[in-house]
């Protein structure tokens, strides 16, 4: 498995996209293959704020339910909503267009505790 290369990664299995001052964020391709079927998903509200590495949504699959965490602090401007309807597009393609949600940054994302892709690559196959 790959991984978009002009994508951070975390720990925790979600990628962020930063664009000048927001950032798309997701769940990552191994996440959802393991998480299997996924059944619902629970994402904040616009307007919502958040702290890196606090909470910001779930995401159920028939196995389990998963946290979602922020990599960034950042203040929720888009949610794709669109994604609650049709799950299977996440499961075939889990980056940019099936984005969690977007948002507006606190401040400078700070890289020393995401992962490029090579090194997420590397962490997968480590813990897996």
């Amino acid at each position: 498995m790959s991984f978009p290369s002009n994508l951070l990664y975390t720990q925790d299995h979600e990628w962020i996209l930063v664009n000048g001052q927001t950032a798309l964020i997701g769940v990552t391709q191994f996440a959802v293959e393991q998480l299997g079927d996924i059944v619902h998903l629970d994402l904040p509200k616009i307007g919502a704020k958040f702290d890196a590495g606090s909470s910001f949504g779930t995401i159920e699959s028939t196995k389990t339910v998963s946290d979602l965490y922020m990599p960034t602090s950042g203040t929720v401007t888009k949610v794709n909503d669109a994604l609650k309807s049709n799950l299977e597009s996440l499961q075939k393609d889990a980056y940019e267009k099936n984005f969690l949600v977007e948002v507006s940054l606190h401040g400078n994302v700070d890289k020393s505790k995401l992962m490029t892709a090579d090194q997420y690559q590397k962490f997968v196959e480590d813990n897996s």
